[in-house]
């Protein structure tokens, strides 16, 4: 009776956290959408949210297998689907009362589809929508499964899981490989591929949205990381503590380097620190004590200030800065892991500058190289494919006016007429391009 009622205690937190995560999705969408122009705040919303349904589909017929399954050839490169193309042998309950392949495969839905979604920064404002659609699939299949596989698919009764976890034995408690570094390093190549926005210097065109996205993704950081420990247990209030110290370090830390080199405090810059610190915290949650995860914090948001003060000088436009905040914060994180682990923290992993041996060096560093270069090298050559033959980005006139209104043919504000505020900026050739009865249409003469 009471392993039952463990079980069902389990579950109900899981089921919890699968929530926070799924929030985190229209939570990324109004953090990314409130950072770009208001002419294509709609389309960055809908390429993070389609991604999900994408996700859904590909993982159900042949994803978890890629992910989850036994290692073919037992090399731990990537799973094999065979045994679960459309989960149809995983229907019926097993009694148990606890976590079944179904909820796990919901669970790792979610994961894959918000790595994806967070490479949309390298595409803002200038990808074809239809191209978007073509890419996430392909790169799913091709980059961000076989990347799960080496980190999440652990040994089984006879079979090989993935190679970084299994072989190497590289520490990543809740993704900042398969995630964080994944996506920061796609959304870097795909932009590369893509080239710079025509109107790079536009700014954030609604503050408090991207605010609010900010703080929902907070929120559904606890479910994230929380629900990697697989339960309701010990591990699981540990890392919800660092999850919540961390993001708080780095909004501080992010507000302090602000302050030193800019002489103010932005409001989106302190939420910039909150999400550096939490994708530091992500590989690291539960091998730092909460002074470690403090640290983890600070530290992230202070290399990621320092890198985006140095954005200007680089030609490469990733809009959203997925690159730094996300792959240089996941990089930060797990380095974090070989400095100043501590062995008394659950993981009972323990930093050199702490007393640990120079092997957790090599394996971390090897998971930083292999994920990375992996991931740039494949997301270049599935770009660069996709620009040679459907065409990846939009035309000029389609990027000036916006593509809200030429893709998707709707409008997130009222534009004025011509003439009038925003709108006065846009040639008649431009107007006229507007879908029939847009707001922004211009007004009848008398």
């Amino acid at each position: 009776m009471e392993a039952m009622l463990s079980a069902h205690a389990d579950l109900s937190w899981m089921l919890a956290a699968f929530v926070f995560v799924l929030l985190m999705f229209p939570g990324l969408a109004l953090y990314y959408g409130g950072m770009v122009g208001s002419r294509n705040v709609l389309n960055m919303m809908t390429m993070v949210l389609a991604t999900l349904g994408i996700t859904c589909v590909i993982y159900v017929l042949y994803g978890y297998g890629m992910v989850s399954g036994p290692s073919v050839g037992g090399w731990g490169i990537i799973g094999n689907p065979a045994d679960y193309i459309g989960l149809g042998k995983y229907l019926s309950d097993d009694g148990s009362g606890g976590i079944q392949v179904l909820y796990i495969a919901a669970w790792f839905i979610l994961f894959a589809a918000i790595t994806v979604a967070i490479v949309a920064s390298g595409a803002a404002g200038r990808m074809k929508f239809s191209a978007w659609l073509v890419f996430v699939p392909i790169w799913l299949t091709l980059v961000y499964f076989p990347v799960a596989h080496w980190i999440f698919a652990a040994d089984g009764d006879g079979y090989q899981g993935g190679f970084l976890l299994n072989d190497i034995k590289v520490h990543d408690f809740a993704g900042g490989t398969a995630v964080h570094m994944n996506s920061g390093v796609a959304a870097l190549a795909l932009a590369m591929v893509l080239g710079a926005r025509r109107r790079r210097a536009e700014r954030p065109h609604n503050v408090p949205l991207a605010l609010l996205g900010g703080g929902i993704l907070w929120f559904g950081w606890f479910g994230f990381n929380g629900s990697c420990a697989g339960g309701s247990n010990f591990v699981t209030q540990f890392v919800i503590l660092n999850t919540l110290l961390a993001g708080g370090a780095g909004m501080l830390g992010f507000a302090v380097i602000e302050r030193l080199r800019e002489g103010h405090v932005t409001s989106l810059g302190m939420m910039t620190g909150v999400i550096a610190g939490l994708v530091g915290i992500t590989p690291s949650a539960n091998t730092m004590t909460p002074v470690g995860a403090l640290g983890v914090g600070l530290a992230a948001s202070a290399v990621v200030a320092v890198f985006l003060s140095m954005k200007s000088k680089f030609k490469v436009d990733d809009t959203l800065d997925a690159f730094v905040v996300h792959g240089i914060g996941g990089i930060v994180g797990t380095l974090c892991i070989v400095l100043f682990a501590s062995g008394s923290a659950p993981a009972g992993v323990t930093g050199i500058l702490l007393g640990g041996g120079f092997d957790v060096v090599w394996r971390e560093l090897a998971g930083i190289v292999i994920t990375c270069t992996f991931s740039f090298v494949m997301t270049w050559l599935i770009a660069k494919a996709l620009d040679k033959t459907i065409g990846l980005r939009v035309d000029e006139e389609t990027e000036v006016v916006g593509l809200d209104s030429t893709i998707h043919a709707e409008t997130a504000y009222e534009i004025p007429a011509a003439g009038v505020g925003h709108a006065s900026g846009l040639s008649e050739a431009m107007l006229a391009r507007m879908p029939a009865g847009a707001p922004g249409e211009k007004a009848p003469t008398a």
